[in-house]
Order: structure tokens, then sequence, then C-alpha cells
């Protein structure tokens, strides 16, 4: 555990990039091996779009990293924090910390950008995207990535997370959030099995669905249990998913790294009313 600990502690930025670059390049060959959706799309423009914003979220964490150092020293040197206050063996500081830091850097600001007007400006860039894989993990503008920054530190005060434990969490975040926007066509019985802990790409496909209520489901990043404790989760058949928003279909928007930059400073445009309810 000690060497675990001091690995994560001072987790190397080139281990950081590899399993970034790495978790994307091992789904993207999936994807590609064992597609749910067949590619009918230029593949190459939808791929350099997405790394554009992967791009922008990687300079904009990097831009204010020394804060997240910052207040995870201060935490430790103060024993501040939820898994400070109650002694619990290293193990479960590890298990408890991941899983709060989950709900509150993860599923907590997903919920709100879905519920908040002008945070949902921001955060439907990454749901625009109307051929969801690995790639659309990162797609996000780089002011939601600011939105996220700040619930990730509060996260770190709250639980009281170490150095070490932060960086476990954005490693698993990372690799968790390229893994379930994969465009994979999962066995039944090992999508079955991994969403009882973990969110899958067949759980979190459907809240890339066009329309709501859907859309406001399965807000899970790393961990299932949030959704299934808050009541957000549902299961639906992925082949029947149109991915995209409703009010936002349009590819001269969808398309265009310019377009969706200005998108947070538009008009906000409410979701759609529908005659009929729809039933997936």
């Amino acid at each position: 555990m000690d060497a675990f600990i001091n690995y994560f502690s001072d987790m190397p930025t080139a281990h950081r990039s590899a399993l970034l670059i790495g978790g994307l390049t091992i789904f993207f060959l999936i994807e590609n091996a064992a597609p749910l959706f067949a590619i009918k799309y230029n593949r190459k423009k939808h791929t350099g779009l997405n790394l554009f914003f992967t791009l922008t979220t990687i300079i904009v964490n990097f831009a204010m990293a020394f804060i997240l150092v910052m207040s995870a020293d201060w935490v430790t040197e103060n024993e501040f924090g939820i898994i400070n206050w109650i002694g619990m063996p290293l193990i479960a500081k590890a298990i408890i910390g991941l899983l709060l830091m989950d709900l509150i850097g993860a599923y907590a600001p997903h919920w709100v950008e879905h519920h908040v007007a002008w945070m949902w400006k921001f955060h439907l860039i990454h749901h625009t995207d109307q051929h969801v894989d690995t790639t659309t993990a990162n797609r996000h503008h780089p002011g939601e990535s600011v939105i996220r920054f700040v619930f990730t530190l509060f996260s770190v005060f709250a639980v009281g997370a170490s150095m070490w434990l932060v960086f476990l969490y954005q490693s698993m975040s990372v690799v968790m959030t390229q893994f379930n926007h994969s465009n994979i066509k999962m066995p039944s019985w090992l999508d079955n099995t991994l969403v009882l802990i973990f969110c899958t790409p067949n759980m979190h496909r459907v809240h890339h669905h066009y329309r709501q209520p859907y859309s406001d489901t399965n807000y899970g990043n790393i961990f299932s249990f949030w959704d299934r404790i808050f009541g957000t989760y549902v299961v639906v058949d992925n082949e029947k998913l149109v991915y995209g928003v409703d009010t936002h279909m349009e590819t001269s928007e969808t398309e265009s790294i310019v377009e969706l930059l200005k998108v947070p400073f538009q008009k906000y445009r409410g979701h759609i009313q529908y005659d009929k309810e729809e039933k997936l």
C-alpha cells in the first residue's frame, strides 16, 4: 500500500499523459473491431474536433493544477475532510474517498449542469456530438472545464483528499469516461456484471439520447451507485438511441469549433416539448 500511495503521490506527468493517450488509442482500436454503431461519418473530422476540445480541457486543468496541489497539501497537513475526521485504515480511505470524489466531483456537477440553464449552455457542447465514441469523453467547452474543476476542488476539501487520492481519482476518471463513451458492442453478460459497480457504455449511452427524459438519466462517471441511489438510473435498448441535442441538431453548429465555442454566450434554447412521450 505504501508503494501504491508513493506512486500516486508523485505520479509523473508522462504517466498521466500516457494514460490519456493510451486509453484513447485502446478504446479507439476496440471500437473499430467491435462497434455498436457502424461508422457512417467523417471520423477523421469528428476525431479532430473532439481532440481540439480535449486539448483545451488539458490546458485549463494544467493552468489551475497548482490550486489543486495546494488544496490537497492543506487538507493533509490540517487533517481536514471526512476521511480525516473519521479514523479508518488506508484501504478504506481509498475506497470511500474515491466514491465521494466521484459523487461530489463528477455526479453532482453533471446533474447541476443539466438543471441550471447557464451551466447547461456550456455542457451541451458535450451533448451535441451525434456520433458518440471514446473521443467524445473530453468534448467539453473550456468554460465547462472550469466548472468541473471547481467541483473537483470542493470535493478535495469535503473528502479530505491527499494528492495520491486526487491522482488516483483522476486516473480512474480519465479511463472510465473514455470507456463509457466508447462505441463498443459489449456482450450482455459482461455489461450486466460490470454495471453492478461501474458505469458501462451501455449505461452511459442512454444519457446521450437526443431528447428528454433520457438525456437526464445515467449521470454517473466511474460508479453506477449514485444513479441507482438518486433514482436517475434507467436501462434502454442502446440500438434505439439517437445521439445529439434536439435543440442543436444542425451540423453547421455541431461540427464547427467556432460555433460550438459561441454557444454558451448565445440565447438559451429551452428543451423542445413533444406531443407524445417517447418510450425506448
